[in-house]
């Protein structure tokens, strides 16, 4: 074998074999990059809201145009309630309820204000939708603290707003301990202060989330007999993939509030454009692995005689064959690696602004796109193999 691999020195080009290696290097890159790219971000838009179940979906009437000039409300009444709930697509129905009061409120993190007697709106729903422990939602008549849930807006705009600009910390869901929430209620005659007790962050709600039983205590120690009816409703859905649904809220002049859908879309579109990307890499693999090919074959047609003569003084094809499939096999881990490697720095540059915008967001790993590297590198290993040995074959069967 020791002959064959002089005669492999001797007519390498090495200008080919450079040529295949980048552009080998390029395409694995491209796919694993992308790969891991999509499962590293995919879980911002896909995570599901931790305190609220995906089949509860946030409904309003649509505001436009004609509704504010025919001066149409925007208010649920009873009637709309009932035949909403009485749909064979939805299972039970729940009502926001809103302040009837003035509410300001102190919020600092770490002794360092943040919200400085800012007016601010409470809303309630039944705790049959508030998908966390009854334990922290407990409220009972008269106490001082109130648990409450943020809209994720309100950590957003602090991590990359006030934090940066004050040098403060950055808050994760967490770090929920770290904020201070001073409730100030100002109703008929009546004032109270209350310790708000931040349980976490939902990004289904536009507004601050208190237990409905501090809501109707509140509201009736406040603002006895202010009645508003609601102008946003919470269904728990039966089969959210019902048709009928969306063609109920276009007839009703409803609309789904938030963004599920928007994310559901977005996620489509980041698949869809991370699967061209990725394909786009496969190509030039695969044209990296014709022009590998196509450098052994005219490197093997070029030395055919003096290989023909090794067979014929005793060489198996195997013996033959080994070293053009180890100096390609080669070349194909060495791509992996490097790749690998790129792709470890490249991730981390890319996941610490991730991690910036999304603090919460579970920090993945490395081995989906090891795996998929690793399954790349023997696939296409095997067909190497596989066309080196059938070409030696050919050879062999000619000089017999």
């Amino acid at each position: 074998m020791i002959l064959v691999w002089k005669l492999l020195r001797q007519h390498i080009s090495i200008p080919q074999f450079a040529g295949f290696f980048f552009a080998n290097l390029f395409g694995m890159l491209i796919v694993l990059l992308g790969y891991q790219f999509y499962n590293d971000v995919a879980p911002v838009f896909t995570a599901e809201d931790s305190f609220m179940k995906s089949d509860f979906l946030i409904v309003n009437k649509k505001i436009g145009t004609a509704s504010t000039i025919s001066g149409r409300s925007n208010t649920f009444t009873d009637e709309e309630i009932d035949d909403l709930s009485q749909q064979p697509f939805v299972s039970s129905v729940g009502k926001f309820t809103g302040t009837a009061y003035k509410v300001d409120a102190n919020m600092s993190v770490n002794g360092t204000s943040v919200l400085n007697n800012g007016e601010i709106s409470f809303e309630s729903i039944p705790n049959a939708f508030v998908d966390t422990k009854l334990s922290n939602w407990q409220y009972s008549p008269g106490d001082r603290t109130v648990p409450i849930i943020l809209p994720r807006i309100y950590l957003t705009m602090y991590n990359f707003g006030f934090a940066q600009s004050h040098s403060l910390p950055k808050i994760s869901e967490g770090l929920v301990g770290m904020i201070d929430f001073r409730i100030f209620i100002h109703g008929h005659n009546k004032e109270g202060l209350f310790k708000g007790k931040v349980i976490g962050f939902s990004n289904r709600l536009s507004s601050i989330l208190v237990p409905q039983a501090f809501m109707d205590w509140s509201n009736e120690v406040y603002a006895p007999g202010d009645v508003h009816a609601p102008t946003r409703l919470i269904i728990d859905m039966s089969n959210p993939g019902d048709r009928q649904f969306m063609k109920y809220l276009d007839l009703k002049g409803y609309e789904i509030e938030n963004d599920k859908l928007n994310t559901e879309k977005t996620t489509y579109f980041l698949r869809m454009m991370v699967t061209m990307v990725m394909i786009v890499g496969l190509i030039i693999s695969v044209l990296s692995f014709y022009i590998l090919m196509l450098s052994i074959y005219l490197l093997v047609q070029k030395n055919s005689s003096k290989l023909e003569n090794l067979l014929l003084i005793g060489y198996k094809p195997t013996q033959v064959a080994r070293p053009y499939q180890l100096l390609t096999i080669s070349l194909n881990i060495a791509v992996l690696l490097i790749a690998l490697l790129v792709l470890f720095f490249a991730r981390n540059y890319y996941m610490d602004i991730i991690e910036t915008l999304f603090p919460d967001i579970e920090d993945g790993s490395m081995l989906p796109a090891f795996g998929l590297g690793v399954a790349l590198l023997v696939l296409v290993s095997l067909c190497n193999l596989v066309v080196i040995r059938n070409k030696i074959v050919k050879i062999w069967k000619r000089k017999e």
